[in-house]
């Protein structure tokens, strides 16, 4: 088990470069660090929720189509500023939206969790096993050569961002491209993942006390899933920085 010092040292030290900010002014992030999670496959509980999910944004998406949800538009809008296409690439929150209407995956509880979070509070939402982390996280813009573990077609492979891109990492590579498109293998979560980061981001027209909420849910739902589990928490935003523990 971590020391709930070492887990907030850890947010402590993430940081977002400037030229993100650059892109997007509006961007904040909340970064969740919890430890003494009690690792294990779906269960009632998470396919509850799941299905909550999945009645939010069936009900979110009546009559509309998923890309006219104003946080989804406006991460389309982020994604072409640094030259990526929507269309062939989409952010997390539309990869999920788009398959509530035949049901969102069921992988492990703590995935279901917060999968199930994101599309609730329709905020991109990505989770990594902390030990698989080599150093402190941080989001860039990539040079190119930075390494990032990945399948394709099945088999393993190492690829490399485009010049730009928006990626976070850490010291061993890129942990997630795009922003928060694609996860690599290294840091990925498992049945067996006790320990995690979770990243929220948010773009304008979400408010702070959106992404508040979707953080607060997500700490509450996460401290059910052991007897000891512990996080700390901190904001990253363009304007200011600033961090809570708990």
């Amino acid at each position: 088990m971590r020391d709930p010092a070492m887990l907030q040292d850890l947010l402590d030290n993430a940081w977002v470069d400037a030229p993100v900010f650059s892109l997007r002014p509006d961007y904040r992030a909340v970064l969740l660090a919890v430890d003494g999670l009690v690792p294990g496959p779906s269960d009632e509980d998470s396919e509850a929720l799941l299905q909550m999910a999945e009645a939010s944004a069936r009900k979110a998406l009546d009559g509309r189509p998923v890309e006219d949800l104003p946080h989804v538009a406006a991460w389309r809008e982020a994604y072409k500023s640094f030259g990526a296409k929507p269309q062939r690439t989409r952010n997390s929150l539309e990869a999920l939206l788009r398959r509530t209407a035949s049901g969102l995956p069921r992988v492990n509880r703590l995935t279901d969790v917060y999968n199930a979070v994101s599309v609730l509070h329709q905020v991109p939402l990505g989770g990594e096993d902390l030990a698989g982390y080599i150093g402190v996280p941080r989001l860039v813009r990539a040079t190119g050569v930075e390494p990032f573990d990945t399948t394709a077609g099945g088999t393993e492979v190492v690829e490399h961002p485009e010049p730009g891109e928006v990626v976070w990492c850490d010291d061993g590579g890129v942990t997630c491209r795009r922003w928060n498109w694609r996860q690599g293998r290294r840091t990925q979560l498992g049945e067996d993942t006790t320990t995690a980061l979770f990243i929220l981001d948010a773009l304008q027209p979400m408010t702070d006390e959106a992404l508040a909420a979707a953080a607060n849910d997500l700490a509450g739902r996460l401290s059910r899933l052991g007897p000891d589990v512990r996080t700390a928490r901190r904001r990253i935003a363009a304007a200011a920085t600033s961090q809570e523990g708990n």
